[in-house]
């Protein structure tokens, strides 16, 4: 049976009347045209449906509409302030920290939530942030210089220390191929 829910998305108070088990995902993406949130595995395990829900990253796939009632959800299309993108998405776009950029919106937001809590995290903080995150472009050197810079680490790739890799950002050991 189909309920109303109510949702603050990107800052603007929407209702939709649907299954309460929908998926969050499917409704941002088929009810309020918000596309920016990828379908990647549909099982909560790759990051590209991550949106912000009461500003704590989380993966929409597996997220039921009707958890999110009555919260803030922010996805990448609310986070510029009109032509203004925000700074992390700036970073992202100087330090080049995306290829096909499909799991750019995830990874983006996580980066912002991370960034809200800790506005100077180290490269383990990062890689604990990003981890579940999947880029299959293998950007991950550059998508954390893009949070370094965007941390206010200036040269992000210098801050490195010739650390950077792809298991510096994300541990793959636990994803099943």
């Amino acid at each position: 049976m189909d309920v109303a829910v109510t949702l603050r998305v990107n800052g603007v108070a929407r209702s939709v009347t649907t299954d309460p088990d929908r998926p969050l995902l499917d409704v941002l993406r088929e009810e309020f045209q918000l596309t920016g949130t990828k379908h990647g595995c549909g099982e909560g395990r790759c990051g590209a449906c991550t949106v912000l829900l009461d500003g704590h990253p989380t993966l929409s796939c597996v997220t039921a509409v009707s958890a999110a009632h009555d919260k803030t959800i922010t996805t990448i299309e609310g986070l510029a302030e009109g032509e203004t993108l925000h700074p992390v998405q700036e970073a992202f776009l100087e330090a080049g920290a995306m290829q096909c950029g499909y799991c750019t919106p995830g990874m983006i937001l996580s980066a912002v939530a991370l960034l809200r809590e800790k506005p100077a995290p180290t490269d383990d903080e990062i890689v604990t942030a990003m981890n579940g995150h999947i880029c299959r472009c293998n950007g991950y050197v550059k998508i954390l210089s893009a949070i370094r810079l965007a941390a206010g680490g200036g040269e992000g790739e210098a801050r490195l220390g010739g650390r950077g890799s792809c298991r510096a950002v994300i541990r793959t050991s636990n994803i099943e191929h």
